[in-house]
């Protein structure tokens, strides 16, 4: 019987560990499915380009997997059950037409990358008045509601990080005629390398973004934000930004979880309580260098998929496992379609004296992001075509299930 493998989401991580997956393993011995919400790939690096108004390339999943062996399954999903080895799900339905029957997927190996989306952190009127850019649909929102606003309207985003800095820099450089601010807990770019940080402050002041520092967001209401000192920041459009949150469905499983929901994984990105499972991507917590975790991002995500799809290929097969460091090189951050910040980094993600800046650096992220979405695009090429045979694995009886839930 083939080894059944499920992987649930095609992020950036999940998409690459089941290309990477059909093309470690044979199609004889195993049958892999990918289960994703979405027919078409997400480029979550570039929302704050979508949101700006920029068209970005479609890259349907049914191109970039036609011929792989992997089957694509366009569905939502609502359970995990890690005791019976079953995933349940909701098939996708077109425009205007009753939602499908849950399903049910047995697995004989599951990758999790279920991802993450926006966290609210649980503020006053964030999850009622405030926009996000943690997923397309998010992203089309704002870009319509700034497409709606009049010259000299005021749009704060609320976070100082690396998504709150391209998205307030995109905004005021797409839309010069709006008053654009940008309300951080530290300092601006606090984290960065006095270069950097000399860099960031000249173009954002060049763009005539207004920084609010050292400022907490304590409440989002219509038209304005409130600080903790009681300041009423007026905000016709407030995009929210201080960080992500991990898909719910980890917590309502028999998985070892960190308090955030993240799934506790090893070096093979396998789970520390449940062996047939890996997690990857926003989802699982690994650690780098000197134990620190992992943080969320496309640079964590893709060599998680490498490490797991080659992990489980290695154990499936009896190869060698993989023990390849999962380490940063730089935190590359575009400022507007002209300026970009590539702040190399420490093996634990820790800024060190060099920064590259200007053009260049906006070239440079470019070419990463494109190289990213190659990644996910083509799947299975820049690995050996020679797919090793599964080893004899134990038996097992299947017994039927049924595919719907009864009534």
């Amino acid at each position: 019987m083939q080894h059944r493998i499920v992987v649930l989401g095609a992020g950036y991580a999940g998409a690459v560990a089941a290309g990477r997956l059909a093309r470690r393993l044979r199609r004889e011995d195993v049958a892999i499915t990918l289960v994703n919400a979405e027919p078409d790939f997400v480029e979550r690096v570039r929302m704050h380009q979508l949101a700006t108004g920029q068209e970005l390339r479609p890259r349907p999943f049914a191109e970039m997997f036609d011929g792989t062996g992997v089957e694509l399954r366009l569905a939502r999903v609502t359970a995990v059950d890690v005791d019976r080895k079953t995933v349940t799900v909701v098939p996708a339905v077109g425009p205007g037409k009753a939602e499908a029957p849950e399903q049910e997927l047995e697995y004989d190996t599951l990758v999790y990358a279920l991802g993450s989306a926006w966290n609210d952190q649980g503020v006053p009127g964030a999850a009622e008045h405030a926009d996000q850019i943690a997923s397309r649909s998010g992203a089309l929102r704002l870009r319509e509601r700034l497409a709606g606003l009049a010259a000299g309207e005021s749009v704060v985003v609320v976070g100082g990080g690396l998504t709150g800095l391209e998205a307030v820099t995109e905004i005021a450089e797409a839309r010069p005629d709006l008053d654009v601010a940008l309300a951080a807990r530290g300092a601006l770019g606090d984290w960065l390398s006095p270069k950097g940080r000399r860099h960031l402050r000249k173009v954002v002041d060049g763009l005539g973004v207004t920084v609010h520092e050292h400022t907490a967001v304590t409440a989002v209401a219509p038209g304005h934000v409130t600080t903790a000192e009681g300041t009423a920041v007026p905000a016709a459009v407030t995009l929210w930004t201080t960080g992500f949150a991990v898909h719910p469905i980890s917590r309502a499983t028999a998985l070892e979880v960190t308090g955030a929901g993240r799934i506790v994984v090893d070096r093979t990105m396998r789970s520390v309580s449940h062996p047939d499972l890996y997690a990857i991507g926003d989802a699982a917590m690994a650690t780098g260098p000197a134990g620190h975790p992992l943080r969320m991002s496309c640079a964590s995500g893709l060599p998680m998929a490498w490490q797991a799809a080659d992990a489980i290929a290695a154990r499936l097969t009896g190869g060698k496992l993989p023990n390849t460091p999962l380490r940063y090189f730089n935190q590359c951050v575009s400022l507007g379609r002209g300026e970009g910040l590539i702040q190399y980094v420490t093996a634990d993600d820790r800024a060190v004296r060099a920064a590259l800046t200007g053009r260049t650096a906006a070239l440079y992220k470019e070419l990463i992001c494109k190289g990213a979405a190659w990644a996910v695009a083509h799947p299975t090429l820049g690995l050996p075509a020679r797919r090793r045979r599964v080893a004899p694995q134990p038996a097992r009886t299947d017994t039927p299930l049924p595919t719907t839930t009864p009534a």
